[in-house]
């Protein structure tokens, strides 16, 4: 049963509020529409306008480091649940369902085709055709490396310099520096700082080459 301090709440405060909410109501239907018409500026402007695109992202966004790119086309559901950290790159179709908070680190790499989804519904019939749905917050650390086609489901929270592999469905929390891929994801070895090293002989290599 719901608190009077609940049940005092719209529905906006509810979603971010991680509790029951329905989404169908006039404030968020009219706050994804906003959305969706600024992403139809941003997804259709010509490939130099990159100045223009990440000024329209500011704008959509909760907020952003000083150096981001995501390549069109890009698809959320509000956008000012969405934090992004410094240096962030995403490939081609990344979407980002964020009724609930998304915070995203430095130096994150996301491949193309990744789905980061805070939004969740019923598993019961009844409430979900009722139209309830719950969001629970996702919290992507410094240094992550997503995939191509990963899905991050609700909750989830990926630690510093972690690998998820591509086509890994990321059902539950993944600790720092590992390696993980599968469905549900699963780590399958920790990645050590020696293997740095070889990237970095190549980089003397190139230098004594001249």
């Amino acid at each position: 049963m719901k608190s009077a301090e609940e049940l005092m709440k719209s529905s906006k405060e509810l979603m971010i509020s991680e509790l029951p909410y329905i989404a169908q109501g006039k404030e968020l239907f009219e706050e994804r529409q906003a959305a969706k018409e600024l992403l139809y500026d941003y997804n259709t402007l010509r490939p130099s306008q990159i100045k223009a695109r990440n000024k329209l992202l500011k704008n959509l966004l909760g907020s952003t480091g000083n150096r981001f790119f995501i390549e069109p086309p890009f698809r959320c559901d509000y956008g000012y649940n969405i934090k992004l950290g410094e240096n962030f790159y995403a490939n081609y179709n990344l979407t980002i369902l964020d009724s609930a908070p998304i915070t995203i680190g430095d130096n994150v790499l996301i491949g193309p085709n990744v789905g980061i989804y805070s939004a969740s519904h019923p598993l019961h019939a009844s409430p979900r055709t009722e139209g309830w749905e719950i969001a629970k917050s996702i919290i992507i650390g410094n240094q992550v490396w997503i995939g191509a086609h990963a899905c991050i489901l609700p909750g989830v929270k990926i630690g510093d310099n972690t690998v998820v592999g591509a086509g890994s469905v990321v059902t539950r929390d993944l600790p720092a520096n590992v390696l993980a891929v599968g469905n549900p994801c699963r780590v399958v070895r920790t990645i050590s700082d020696a293997e740095a090293a070889e990237y970095r002989a190549q980089e003397d290599n190139d230098s004594v080459g001249g």
